[in-house]
């Protein structure tokens, strides 16, 4: 069944590519090639936002579920501390490699700047006081109607707290066991259609940006994905074969559903069921380890992000001709990291996360229009690298916990 689904959701994403590629090559009669792009984008939506339907119910339940069933609640503490250290970790390598990078190869600085500029407006980045605070739901029940992650992972370790403490909870444990189980189970009705769902989000990509676009932004595309297939093989898969103990080619082949799906969503948070599932089934990973990572990961990982931040902030100053000095990186290093504390895990954020960065270093905001036409490409990669990250962390951590 699982390799069917593999295989399945393999052909949905070929086919998808081939068949958004016609699309944007070919134009059709009667508007068919508009009437297709709404049908696809309409069956994309659709599958999309049932499985961001299940994404909080998951992780609330598990997570509860996990810390519950704890012999040792301090071991909570050592999990904690163990994933937060090797995420935040990570993400400054990301982005430390990706300045420098930028600043060998040097994209923009032959590009032409005239271009329509897009008015955008974004907030200035949280301090990092705002950011701890903010962990603390004021109303848990609005943190799971409008899912703030961060908010529902405090909220579920401390009702998972509390039922592994008290010792007349077991009514309670078995209702949150037996809701979990239910949910998992809705998940996998749900992916029945995933193989068509990829295909209607891959088709409307591809059909909707064409390729022409990469082309005027060669140099800068080519350099974030180098950049983090670097950051994949000399942070990610030393550290897995080290101190996780697996090989990278079964640590690939046990996560490939996730990078797949995670690459046809470009969503951290919608992928995160997927991810708990690899992990449960591939690797063994306990659940209390998973259901603490992963999520948090999809939350605070953002090492994909933050390279194409890197290398978007050098080429946007080369464009206009800006000199960067060296506190200007400190600053674009110290930003990126703590702008991925808390942000979304949901298509596009890279671009909310970049405007707090130029913020940060007084670059102009409508360089972010001209990196937009292919950041629907590299949002689908840096995806993928979010959720290999997660999965190693998790892989890691649960390694460790076991000594």
């Amino acid at each position: 069944m699982k390799n069917n689904l593999t295989k399945n959701i393999f052909i949905g994403f070929t086919i998808g590519v081939i068949f958004g590629i016609f699309l944007s090559l070919y134009s059709l009669p009667l508007n068919i090639n508009e009437r297709l792009i709404s049908f696809i984008s309409f069956g994309g939506e659709v599958f999309l936002k049932t499985i961001k339907m299940l994404v909080v119910p998951i992780v609330f339940f598990s997570l509860i579920n996990g810390v519950a069933n704890l012999k040792d609640i301090s071991s909570l503490g050592r999990i904690g501390i163990k994933s937060i250290s090797l995420y935040m970790t990570t993400t400054f390598f990301a982005i430390t490699l990706s300045l420098f990078f930028a600043n060998l190869i040097k994209p923009g600085e032959g590009l032409d700047s005239n271009f329509q500029a897009e008015t955008i407006k974004i907030s200035e980045p949280p301090s990092f006081l705002e950011i701890i605070l903010d962990i603390i739901p004021s109303n848990p029940f609005k943190a799971l109607v409008e899912g703030h992650m961060l908010q529902v992972i405090f909220f579920s370790i401390l009702i998972g707290s509390a039922l592994s403490i008290l010792k007349n909870a077991s009514v309670l444990k078995k209702f949150f066991f037996d809701f979990n189980d239910v949910v998992m189970k809705i998940l996998s009705f749900v992916m029945i259609i995933a193989p068509f769902g990829i295909f209607c989000l891959i088709s409307k990509t591809f059909a909707t940006q064409g390729i022409s676009s990469i082309y005027e932004l060669i140099k800068y595309f080519i350099l974030v994905i180098f950049v983090l297939i670097v950051h994949v093989l000399i942070v990610y898969l030393p550290i897995i074969k080290f101190y996780g103990k697996i090989s990278s080619k079964k640590f690939f082949t046990g996560i490939k559903e996730a990078l797949l799906f995670s690459f046809s969503t470009s969503s951290s948070s919608a992928t995160i069921p997927i991810t708990l599932e690899c992990l449960k089934k591939n690797f063994s990973i306990k659940e209390n380890v998973s259901s603490f990572t992963v999520p948090l990961g999809a939350t605070i990982n953002m090492d994909g992000t933050a390279i194409m931040q890197g290398v978007a902030t050098v080429f946007i100053a080369n464009l206009y001709g800006i000199d960067l000095l060296l506190t200007d990186y400190l600053s674009i290093i110290l930003t990126a990291t703590l702008a991925s504390v808390g942000t979304a895990g949901v298509p596009g954020v890279g671009i909310i996360m970049l405007g707090m960065v130029l913020t940060q270093v007084g670059l102009p905001l409508e360089g972010i229009a001209i990196v937009m036409g292919v950041d629907r490409f590299l949002d689908m990669l840096r995806t993928s690298v979010n959720i290999s990250g997660d999965a190693m962390v998790s892989i890691v951590v649960n390694k460790n916990e076991k000594k």
